[in-house]
C-alpha cells in the first residue's frame, strides 16, 4: 500500500497521509484506519470523483463491502462500495491529536489542585482554618 505524506503529521497521527491500497486486505486496513480517525477523509473513486467527509460506518464482509460517510458538502450519508475506492486521504484535522490520556490526567489534576486552593482560601477567609 502506498502511503504518501503531504506534510509531516504529529507522531501517531494519520493527518496528511494518503493510502493507495493495492489489494483488498490493504483497502480494508486503510478503511479501518479511516474509521478510527477523528477527522474528515477524502475518498478517491475509480470515476475520478473525490468525496470528502467523516467515515461513520463500514461493512467489510458480505458480497458488497461498503463504507458510509457523512459528506462535508451535503446532509445525510453516502454509501460507497469498497470496489469503487482507489485511495483514501486523511485530509481533515485529526481532532484528537495531542490529546492523550496523560494530558487529560495532568489537566484534571491541575483543575483539582485549583479547586483545593480555592476552597482552602475560602475557609481561611471565614476563619475556619
Amino acid at each position: 500500500m502506498t502511503d504518501a505524506k503531504h506534510h509531516a503529521p504529529e507522531a501517531g497521527s494519520l493527518e496528511g497521509r494518503t493510502f493507495r491500497p493495492s489489494s483488498f486486505p490493504e483497502l480494508r486496513e486503510a478503511i479501518e484506519l479511516a474509521f478510527d480517525y477523528r477527522g474528515d477523509i477524502t475518498v478517491e473513486l475509480k470515476s475520478g470523483e473525490r468525496v470528502t467527509g467523516y467515515l461513520c460506518n463500514r461493512t467489510a464482509t458480505g458480497e458488497q463491502p461498503t463504507l458510509e460517510l457523512f459528506p462535508a458538502t451535503s446532509s445525510g450519508t453516502l454509501t460507497i462500495p469498497f470496489s469503487e475506492v482507489v485511495a483514501i486521504a486523511f485530509t481533515g484535522e485529526d481532532t484528537a491529536t495531542g490529546k492523550s490520556w496523560e494530558a487529560w490526567i495532568t489537566k484534571k489534576e491541575s483543575e483539582r489542585q485549583k479547586e483545593i486552593d480555592r476552597v482552602t482560601a475560602d475557609a481561611k477567609s471565614r476563619g475556619h482554618l
